[in-house]
């Protein structure tokens, strides 16, 4: 007995539908969910979960505490100190006549000295400066921190989408090699076909359902691992991954445009050239502290219960320990040839990176078309005629499950280069420091 041809045909239509829908969701920037917004559950589309981050994820929060309390100190650094009030009980025994007496109007006499220490002409300036350069660094720390976490949740979902979308693709499999065996059955139960086709299928679906548990192990380790990021419970429930993220133009992929926005952006640069500010400032401080600073003060005289005579004072430090100077000085020159080398490692190190994932998104991009244009179609073709030959007798089955193989492979592939584009676009915005 031949299985009519409408059947199998049918059976290739059914495998094939749902690579052709998820190409077209996929090109189409995903599906259309209407205007749900929040109804959604967490975890349909990458927004949501960056939003979440940003609100909830506590490293960030700290960074962004540190950066508040770098901003305050900016304040305090170009303060003056305090002043200082001293009194002073003199003759409290009024020349031996009296026993001690702690009052002033009972004294010999009372003075009442206050203070003032002053720097040095464009020191408190100096220390603002540098106050200002730390909290323009714990600024960009801030900016880095939330560049890094963003980036772990962007790879995260497309991997957490590659797994579960891969787990879909081998359910899809596994329901047509059933449909398979059937067929095969039959046309072993009408001495057809042979019984090695049956087992042939049978272990196919033995090898595919072991993909599956490892594809379900995979999903359940990126659910955790979004839930880690997002500071949930990591088993706590997450919706499926609906889309991936489309493709930035060509023109914004352009790698000299790409390069100057990372000179400009970057966070990790924006870090070292606070760092190179500070280590300015501090440098022009350490030159400003061979200047003595000083300090005033005025101070009334109380003789009995009036104030009999006034006081001025003025007292300088001397700074005669020049060779700890001179050493205060080189050291902070060092320090401050050493932030401008770290930044200039950093940025070839960055356009480096950059350079590397641009060429390996480029890549990526083009054996995604290659695989949707060429090998998926001429796998279908083959897979059709091995269903025709197969039909007529003229194709073993072997070669029919060779071809159905084929175009699973093909459809793992197109998903492996679409994650791989999701993970060098990720890499690539966070260098910029911003999405493109």
């Amino acid at each position: 007995m031949k299985i009519p041809l409408s059947v199998l045909s049918l059976l290739c239509a059914l495998w094939l539908t749902p690579a052709i829908a998820a190409e077209g969701q996929l090109h189409n920037g995903g599906v259309n969910t209407g205007d749900s917004g929040a109804d959604e559950l967490l975890g349909s589309n990458l927004a949501g979960l960056l939003d979440y981050a940003r609100e909830h994820n506590p490293e960030l929060a700290a960074t962004r505490y540190e950066a508040e309390a770098a901003q305050q100190r900016t304040e305090s650094a170009g303060a003056l100190p305090d002043p200082v009030l001293r009194t002073e009980l003199m003759d409290i025994t009024n020349k031996g006549s009296t026993s001690p007496r702690l009052l002033p109007s009972q004294t010999g006499s009372t003075r009442y000295t206050l203070m003032q220490s002053v720097p040095w002409y464009g020191r408190r300036d100096l220390q603002r400066d540098v106050a200002d350069a730390q909290a323009s660094k714990a600024s960009g720390q801030v900016a880095a921190s939330w560049s890094d976490l963003a980036t772990r949740i962007k790879q995260t979902y497309a991997m957490h989408y590659f797994a579960t979308n891969s787990e879909q693709l081998a359910q899809q499999t596994l329901a047509l090699l059933g449909n398979l065996e059937q067929i095969a059955q039959t046309r072993y139960a009408n001495g057809l076909g042979q019984q090695q086709d049956v087992i042939r299928v049978q272990v196919e679906k033995t090898m595919l359902r072991s993909e599956l548990i490892s594809l379900e192990e995979e999903g359940h380790h990126t659910h955790a691992r979004l839930n880690a990021l997002l500071s949930r419970p990591v088993n706590a429930p997450l919706a499926d991954p609906v889309q991936l993220r489309p493709m930035p133009s060509a023109a914004k992929l352009d790698e000299t445009t790409l390069l100057e926005r990372l000179r400009a952006q970057n966070p990790q640069l924006r870090i070292a050239e606070a760092n190179i500010q500070a280590s300015e400032k501090t440098r022009d401080l350490a030159y400003n502290n061979r200047y003595p600073g000083f300090t005033l003060g005025v101070a009334p005289n109380q003789s009995g219960s009036a104030v009999r005579s006034w006081d001025l004072m003025v007292e300088f430090n001397i700074p005669l320990q020049q060779s700890s100077r001179r050493s205060q000085e080189h050291e902070a020159e060092a320090l401050l040839s050493a932030s401008n080398a770290r930044k200039a490692a950093l940025l070839d190190q960055t356009q480096a990176e950059l350079s590397e994932n641009l060429d390996a998104l480029k890549a990526a991009q083009v054996t995604e078309a290659l695989i949707a244009t060429r090998l998926l179609p001429q796998a279908d073709l083959t897979y059709q005629s091995a269903l025709v030959g197969y039909q007529n007798g003229k194709v073993d089955f072997a070669m029919l499950i060779e071809a159905q193989k084929q175009i699973l492979k093909a459809r793992q592939q197109q998903q492996q280069a679409r994650t791989d584009m999701q993970l060098r676009l990720a890499d690539i915005e966070k260098l910029l420091g911003e999405e493109l």
